[in-house]
């Protein structure tokens, strides 16, 4: 069995959708995955076939409903706000060991690859005292760093980077997804990250709805074994 990290340099940079990406190819291909997605801030059940939660449930054909919800996203919170704010709103607390747990026997139990998709970017708070970042090192299973083409990305790139590398993890890959709208290059920003970035660079053009760059997702399959 295999296990990895999806995280990010920053919010809405494209984490559920690298992942999903990522389960219809292994899918395609005859591998057996499994997806967790075990923090969920901006939850909405009413509008759960839209979450990040119900877009991996729905890339792995399993149904969108409560309870499909639950097994894969146990901590979720209305707020779209950091998981620590969220669910202080709710009166509510992430317990760090609780969740680490959960992935653990995730990890232990799973068959095929197994995905677990974190929340926001790497150093978003947890509680009061835990990273994202503790939260991937507790674990230690390989990363994927998901970041975008936007103006500012490459710093946000390099100090996520920067961040995950010196805590000893093992970055497989960084998956640039295209920011829509972006005055700044996908290509130049490919470019500008390889002079500086010591890990496998997949970029990821922004494509129709209806497409899907099946190429960029072998890549990026192809790093993580």
């Amino acid at each position: 069995m295999s296990a990895v990290f999806i995280t990010a340099a920053g919010t809405d940079i494209g984490k559920t959708f690298v992942a999903a990406g990522l389960i219809r190819h292994w899918r395609a291909t005859g591998r057996v995955v499994q997806a967790l997605k075990p923090v969920v801030t901006g939850f909405d059940l009413a509008k759960a076939a839209a979450s990040d939660a119900g877009v991996l449930l729905a890339a792995l054909g399993r149904p969108v409903t409560a309870a499909e919800i639950e097994a894969i996203s146990p901590w979720h919170f209305a707020a779209p706000l950091s998981p620590d704010m969220a669910a202080r709103r709710e009166r509510r607390t992430i317990e760090f060991d609780a969740l680490l747990n959960f992935s653990r026997r995730a990890i232990e139990s799973a068959n095929g690859m197994l995905l677990i998709e974190g929340i926001g970017g790497v150093m978003v708070p947890l509680d009061g005292s835990h990273t994202v970042l503790d939260w991937m090192v507790a674990l230690t299973v390989p990363v994927v760093l998901v970041t975008g083409s936007y103006l500012g990305s490459l710093s946000h790139t390099l100090t996520a980077l920067d961040a995950v590398s010196r805590r000893g993890l093992d970055v497989k890959a960084i998956v640039i997804n295209e920011t829509p709208g972006s005055t700044v290059p996908l290509d130049e920003t490919v470019q500008t990250l390889s002079r500086f970035a010591n890990a496998t660079l997949i970029a990821l053009p922004r494509l129709p709805a209806s497409h899907s760059d099946h190429q960029a997702f072998a890549k990026i399959a192809a790093t993580l074994g």
